[in-house]
């Protein structure tokens, strides 16, 4: 096995002056500069808060379109760039190009058993790192009217998994339950440090885009209760860090997560994307749409015509707009470029509308 070390010296003498992400891949994507978006009523920073807050936005926002993600190449949670290789943690990842998102090597292990962790594994030791030049970098690409989001992958059950195999992750809960809360609360410090790092050095952050998966398609890995009792009191701590910064939560897990709903309202978690298909869209606005904001998925076919784009749109409104907390992710086939084009032109206007009636505005 290799030494986690060399990995951090790795990121040590890494120039970030350079743009080091693969070109095609999601980080290189997400720092791509984007356009800027003209001849709105207030600024596109503000309405974004306003929706993901519940406070009156004047239109409903386009998801990732009317955003600015904050990727540092300076966090090395997978590699960099994101090819095959080894993160910061010495864990290695493979890129599964059917999907464009990368995986850990089945088999792939950091140290020889959960027990053995304070012993064992090497913790990344950021004050070697060059955010600073990362941060000036990455701040040029930055439109200053999008509201800017800090992508902050691989959370605190994540990384566990990451560093020993996922059965072998699940039976700590059982066998080492005392030891598991020290070790995410070590992984909570991490995060919070990460997240300070990106706070000083990478310009206006507004909120923080959380990953941690925590299901399948069926449902949570854990009961509500194991939930509570191990894996909520440090998520909680982070993330009323990033709350007493002033930033909005935003929160990315896969599985049929709806039975944590209220645990993450209770964490302070701002707004959740779930998972299509698995999680009900319906039911999560009408039960929770008062008390946190959601994004769920407009489909877009190749075959749509204009007019059936504009009409799934409105629908799309019409139907998770009253409570001024909803989103659409609009998702088309990108070789149809003009479709997206369409669907925006109509969720703005027809958005505009809806709320200047809702709300009495002019």
């Amino acid at each position: 096995m290799m030494a986690i070390g060399q990995f951090m010296r790795q990121a040590a003498q890494r120039d970030y002056s350079k743009e080091w992400q693969a070109p095609g891949s999601f980080p290189w994507i997400f720092q791509r500069p984007k356009e800027p978006i003209t001849g709105r009523p207030i600024s596109v920073r503000e309405n974004y808060i306003r929706c993901v807050k519940g406070e009156q936005p004047y239109w409903m926002p386009a998801y990732l379109y009317e955003s600015n993600t904050v990727w540092p190449d300076a966090i090395e949670e997978h590699p960099v760039p994101e090819v095959d290789g080894y993160d910061w943690w010495g864990v290695n990842w493979k890129m599964v190009d059917s999907v464009g998102g990368m995986i850990t090597k089945p088999g792939t292990r950091t140290i020889s058993d959960f027990s053995k962790w304070k012993e064992e594994l090497e913790w990344p030791d950021l004050s070697v790192v060059d955010f600073k030049t990362d941060g000036q970098k990455l701040q040029k690409l930055m439109d200053p009217d999008r509201v800017h989001i800090y992508e902050c992958v691989e959370g605190i059950f994540e990384r566990l998994h990451e560093l020993i195999p996922f059965d072998e992750s699940l039976i700590a809960f059982y066998e080492e339950p005392e030891l598991l809360e020290e070790f995410f609360q070590k992984m909570a410090d991490y995060k919070i440090e990460c997240c300070q790092k990106v706070f000083e050095n990478y310009g206006r952050v507004d909120g923080v885009l959380y990953h941690d998966d925590w299901g399948t398609q069926r449902a949570g890995f854990f009961s509500n209760e194991m939930f509570r009792e191990q894996l909520m009191p440090a998520t909680s701590r982070f993330l009323k860090y990033i709350k007493e910064q002033g930033k909005f939560i935003e929160l990315h897990s896969c599985g049929k997560n709806v039975q944590y709903v209220p645990e993450m309202i209770e964490m302070g978690i701002d707004m959740w994307t779930p998972q299509a298909v698995i999680n009900d869209p319906d039911y999560l606005y009408e039960t929770y749409g008062d008390q946190m904001a959601f994004c769920f998925h407009v489909e877009i076919a190749p075959s749509d015509t204009e007019q059936e784009i504009r009409h799934k749109i409105r629908d799309f409104v019409d139907h998770f707009g009253a409570k001024g907390r909803c989103m659409p992710w609009i998702r088309t086939d990108k070789s149809i470029p003009e479709q997206e084009i369409i669907a925006r032109d109509e969720l703005y206007n027809y958005s505009l509308e809806f709320y200047n009636k809702q709300y009495g505005r002019k």
